[in-house]
This record gives structure tokens, sequence and C-alpha cells, in this order.
């Protein structure tokens, strides 16, 4: 038996389990604690700490401890369960919004793609901004093409109006916003000294923004 095939079995096997496939469906459009989870589907802990295991063993899920409380893990889809569930089509939003904690790395990174890969107007901001937009994350964006050189930080009250898709892009921003539409645990790469780490959140960035934009449906209004 081939890899692959394995690797399907094992993945199709842990979500027979009507609640393992109801976590893989709620991580659709992205991260959650493990205990956010438990409370939407209630689940006791026990039982969805038993739930992540096995999805985490057939390698549909992964954990990340918390930038901001230590006490949380959130949990992700992961690459191969995208491959083999893909996601379900999500109205098309008036505007995106991309938020971290100083809007001078990720979110940045993020609303630059953004507009590589659609027309629907988006803007960044961050909860306590930066006074200017990390030199690493303008080096890494240069090199992909975008152009961060004149982009400047902003305090999300300036920014959001409210009826956004609002993401955050970091673990204390999201810990400190009210109701967001969707987190993307994305390490801060600006704790690192070594400058693959912007490269590998940029990646994590554009992995998720592609898989995001390509669910939108209808046109725009």
């Amino acid at each position: 038996m081939s890899n692959g095939l394995e690797e399907r079995a094992r993945a199709y096997a842990a979500l027979g389990e009507p609640s393992r496939l109801a976590i893989i469906d709620r991580l659709a459009h992205g991260d959650l604690a493990s205990g956010e989870l438990a409370a939407e589907l209630g689940l006791p802990t026990n039982l969805m700490a038993h739930h992540l295991q096995v999805l985490e063993q057939a390698g549909l899920v992964e954990r990340r401890r918390s930038e901001g409380d230590g006490r949380r893990a959130y949990v992700r889809r992961t690459a191969t369960c995208n491959r083999l569930l893909g996601s379900d089509a999500t109205p098309r939003p008036h505007r995106v919004a991309f938020v971290c904690s100083a809007n001078s790395a990720r979110s940045q990174l993020a609303e630059a793609y953004w507009r590589t890969v659609s027309d629907i107007p988006v803007v960044s901001a961050g909860t306590h901004p930066a006074r200017r937009v990390h030199p690493r994350a303008i080096t890494v964006a240069r090199h992909h093409g975008l152009d961060l050189a004149g982009a400047t930080p902003k305090l999300v009250d300036d920014v959001l109006t409210g009826d956004e898709l609002l993401i955050t892009v970091c673990d204390r921003a999201y810990e400190g916003l009210r109701a967001p539409s969707a987190h993307w645990s994305i390490p801060d790469p600006a704790r690192s000294a070594d400058s693959r780490a912007f490269e590998s959140a940029f990646t994590d960035i554009a992995d998720r923004i592609d898989q995001l934009a390509s669910r939108f449906e209808g046109e725009a209004s």
C-alpha cells in the first residue's frame, strides 16, 4: 500500500467519529484554542484532548502554544487536512482587515500580499502600533515583489469600521480583541534574531490567504 493511501486511510478513520469531524469543520477558517473548541461543541476537556490527540496522530491538526496567554494552545488544520478535505465556500466580504499587535510585520505582509490575489479592499492595523514597519518585513516583502517601504503602522481604532472580515494574525491581538472573524496563530518573527523567521511567517500567511481568497463566492457588491 502506498504512503498516500495509508495517509488517507488514517485521516478518514480519524474522521469517522462525528465530534472529530465537527472539530475539523470548526477549524476550516481559522485557529481555535482547545478550550474554545470544547465550549463550542459542548465537550468535556478530557474528551476534547482525546479527540485532538487522535486528529494530531492522523496528521490532520497541529497545536502551538500562544505567545500571549501561555495557558492556551491553538489548534490549526494541517496542509494534509486542507488537501484532503478542502473547505466550503463563504460569502464575499465588503472588506478584509488583518490585525496584529504592532502592525509592523505580519499584518503588513498580509495586507500587501492580499492585494496581489484579490480585489476585495483590505487594511491592516495594530492594537499597539510600532513606530515603523520592521526592516526585515520590508526586505522579505521586496523579495516577493511587494513594497512596504512607504507603509506605516496604524491603530485599530483609526482603521476598523466594524463591517470587515477581521482576521487576527497575532495571539496577543486575538486575545485582546472582541470577537474577530477568524484567528491565524502565526509566531511573531520579530522575536527571533533569524531573518528566516520572517520568511516563514510570510509563507504561512500567503498559504492561508490563498486558501481564504479561493473560498469567497459572489461578485463585489
